[in-house]
């Protein structure tokens, strides 16, 4: 399918593209969650042992989206080449790409380590909670290489077309972890310890296979050394700053909803609900990432209709890629009202934590279906480099969301708090479809179709 993309249906490429996506990123997404599953069971420790890796979770993943910042950036300029034929910038710019992740992931690993504690606490860590949070983070760290040369290089294996091949490199990593965890953690006894060291292995498994084909005859455009291209990599950042910084707040809204339960708990009552909150997390990325496995896999289809100034592929993109992501949400949405407490008894077997968590659940998320307009909007623009659209119809969600965790807790009882996410989708969402509708839209025709303006 390399290169045909002006040939073959927008609707059809959708398919080929975003479910195989969506497939690589629900088996990306069982690294944490499989994690989590054996930790939370380990006996006497599991509870603890689990919310530490949940204050671990926001910067591990602030490290991974570096791999965005790089990986989305370049993939989406190299499609922007390939749209306009350009296959010697194309190539310059996968080698660029393939060289910042590895100086990158040399200054994130040395950051990460030299501020390790004053972070973990700053995440929301307590004394009882550090020893495990410590051995989790730092053997997790020691793998950031293999995790930002798989995770970004992988973005330019899908740039090409090669959908299934981007899913076997996250399958192949997610199937060791999942062999690895209960050997690691409970046959040789190394506990939360044994979940990252899993982890570790299993990136680099896949950032193998990603090396390997990026390497292989398969790969027409041959990564090669070269020297910095400061114009290349400025535009790099440019478009790839966008999902980094989206992460990076995600991660924030994470933290600030662990400060709040801290807060408004006390000390017993807020470890209770951290863990709670990170089987709340867990059940949405499971959401999430699947959805925006399906946006940014078909993100080339933007890319490379706006560099051919192709305007109505690119409505038909954004139409065909909102309902596929609808439709999974929509799944996602009716298992989480009628039955959360099946997820749940995966991380715990206690009858007052499967109730707690599947009511926090339910309450989370109302407002699902949002996450299929934001998605779409979002992960679309960027691809084109549109920052400037893309980045206030991200941040408007988020600014509601914050907004909810610090109001809620001082004008109903704390657990409402969860209440955050459903009002943030809602609102985000029909504030996302009304701009683009309204004026997005409206723009993007008169640039690339000045003619009929």
């Amino acid at each position: 399918m390399k290169h045909n993309f002006d040939q073959i249906p927008i609707n059809k490429l959708v398919l080929r593209l975003g479910i195989p996506a969506m497939f690589a990123q629900f088996f990306n997404i069982l690294y944490s969650i499989v994690d989590r599953i054996f930790v939370g069971n380990i006996p006497v420790t599991g509870d603890i042992a689990l919310a530490s890796i949940g204050v671990c979770a926001p910067a591990l993943t602030a490290i991974s989206a570096t791999s965005y910042l790089v990986g989305v950036g370049g993939a989406s300029l190299f499609s922007m080449s390939l749209g306009k034929k350009d296959f010697e910038s194309a190539k310059k710019i996968i080698s660029q790409s393939f060289q910042m992740l590895l100086v990158l992931s040399v200054i994130v690993t040395a950051l990460s380590i030299l501020f390790k504690r004053d972070l973990l606490f700053l995440l929301g860590c307590s004394d009882a909670m550090y020893p495990y949070a410590d051995s989790y983070y730092t053997i997790y760290i020691t793998g950031t290489i293999a995790s930002l040369l798989s995770l970004g290089m992988n973005q330019f294996i899908l740039a090409q077309g090669f959908a299934r091949q981007g899913m076997i490199s996250v399958i192949l990593g997610a199937i060791t972890n999942l062999v690895l965890d209960p050997i690691l953690i409970n046959g040789l006894g190394m506990g939360i310890s044994g979940a990252a060291l899993a982890t570790v292995i299993s990136q680099l498994c896949s950032m193998t296979y990603v090396m390997y084909f990026l390497f292989s005859k398969q790969n027409p455009f041959h990564i090669k050394r070269c020297s910095p291209d400061w114009k290349i990599i400025k535009k790099i950042i440019a478009i790839g700053l966008v999902p980094f910084i989206i992460l990076l707040f995600d991660n924030l809204m994470v933290i600030f909803l662990n400060a709040c339960l801290r807060k408004y708990g006390g000390l017993s009552l807020g470890d209770t609900y951290i863990s709670a909150a990170a089987i709340v997390q867990s059940f949405m990325v499971l959401i999430t990432c699947p959805a925006q496995g399906i946006t940014t896999g078909c993100s080339t289809l933007y890319s490379y209709h706006y560099g051919a100034g192709n305007y109505k592929k690119l409505m038909q993109a954004f139409r065909s890629v909102f309902l596929l992501c609808a439709a999974f949400i929509t799944i996602l949405f009716i298992i989480a009202q009628l039955c959360p407490s099946l997820f749940v008894r995966l991380f715990t077997s206690n009858p007052e934590m499967i109730s707690l968590c599947s009511g926090f659940i339910r309450k989370y998320t109302i407002g699902l279906l949002g996450i299929a307009i934001q998605y779409a909007l979002v992960d679309g623009l960027t691809a084109m480099g549109k920052v400037y659209f893309s980045l206030p119809v991200s941040f408007f969600r988020k600014f509601i969301y914050l907004a909810c965790i610090f109001i809620l807790p001082l004008i109903t009882p704390l657990e409402n708090v969860f209440y955050c996410g459903a009002i943030s989708d809602i609102v985000g969402a029909t504030f996302s479809a009304i701009l683009f509708f309204v004026f997005i839209r409206k723009r993007l025709k008169e640039e690339l179709m000045p003619d009929l303006c």
